[in-house]
């Protein structure tokens, strides 16, 4: 993870109070000189399928979608529901995060590569007061981006960070021709993290989401809840000639992706109080490396005490 600081981390205020769960004394809060650079913890998942399903815009329609590449939840298809989701395994390294991510399937050629290590989806902070993030409510869902973005669409929009990155090759818009032989294909997009408080779904899967204000970093009042900002960072191994690499969406503009919350409530709360809200760069256990001292969220299992 890096340790830049972003314009949002240096804007933040110093850590007030927070009680992590391991390693701590109960009750002890931040040191006023603890500065808060991230507001953050990981889910690392792998690659389960690969299908032409989509359980959010074509459910319970297998095979009517173009090819999507899933992490997490090994149950996910096109017939997925949070019931089902909750009652499947996942391949994430925190175990009780059973919730489905999926993206457009990347071809070289006519063969799909997918990633071949753990990905990292980021939880973070999208508002300047971090300390005011919730978790998730349970089941809600949503796609992020869209594969009918125009070029011009995907490199404005606000979930977009840095586009399709390869060695030192950044912020393409569209996959790069050419990448450095032995490099990756990267890709980091932001989602919504503004939620209306009612819906878990809408008629286009986004309009109960939105940004925040890119001045402010405050959510609009039509979507006054702010819920963690999933990033996704992926990377494909796939280098040198990139004239065949394509999305199975179309092209690199067309990245999407799309979210179904299953995780345990009490264990998000945890890792999004403790993490998020303290000011921390955690990974999935909700431990910060470079503070060693505020403790762990979650136990050496990756799981809150029952």
């Amino acid at each position: 993870m890096s340790r830049k600081l972003s314009a949002l981390a240096v804007a933040a205020a110093l850590v007030t109070a927070v009680v992590p769960i391991f390693g701590t004394v109960a009750g002890q809060s931040a040191l006023a000189d603890d500065l808060v650079t991230h507001h953050e913890f990981q889910a690392n998942c792998s690659v389960t399928t690969h299908l032409p399903d989509d359980p959010i815009v074509l459910p319970g329609l297998p095979g009517a979608s173009h090819l999507h590449t899933f992490l997490g939840n090994d149950s996910t298809n096109a017939h997925s529901t949070n019931d089902s989701l909750k009652a499947g395994q996942t391949n994430c390294r925190t175990p009780d995060d059973k919730s489905a991510y999926w993206f457009p399937s990347i071809y070289n050629g006519d063969q799909v590569v997918p990633p071949n290590f753990p990905q990292v989806i980021y939880y973070k902070s999208g508002i300047l007061k971090y300390q005011d993030v919730v978790p998730f409510p349970p089941g809600i869902r949503f796609v992020v981006g869209s594969p009918a973005a125009s070029q011009d669409e995907f490199r404005t929009a606000p979930g977009a960070i840095e586009g399709w990155e390869c060695g030192d090759s950044t912020h393409n818009w569209d996959i790069p021709a050419w990448c450095v032989p032995g490099s990756q294909l990267n890709i980091r997009y932001q989602a919504p993290s503004c939620w209306n408080g009612r819906d878990l779904d809408s008629a286009d899967h986004r309009s109960h989401m939105a940004y925040p204000d890119r001045a402010t970093l405050v959510c609009p009042a039509s979507h006054p809840v702010a819920v963690p900002m999933i990033e996704f960072k992926m990377a494909f191994p796939v280098s040198g000639d990139m004239s065949r690499v394509r999305l199975s969406s179309g092209r690199g503009y067309s990245w999407h992706y799309d979210f179904m919350n299953a995780w345990d409530a009490p264990t998000q709360a945890a890792l999004v109080r403790h993490c998020v809200n303290g000011g921390l760069q955690c990974d999935p256990r909700g431990y910060d490396q470079y503070k060693p001292d505020r403790g762990a969220a979650l136990g050496p299992d990756y799981r809150l005490p029952r």
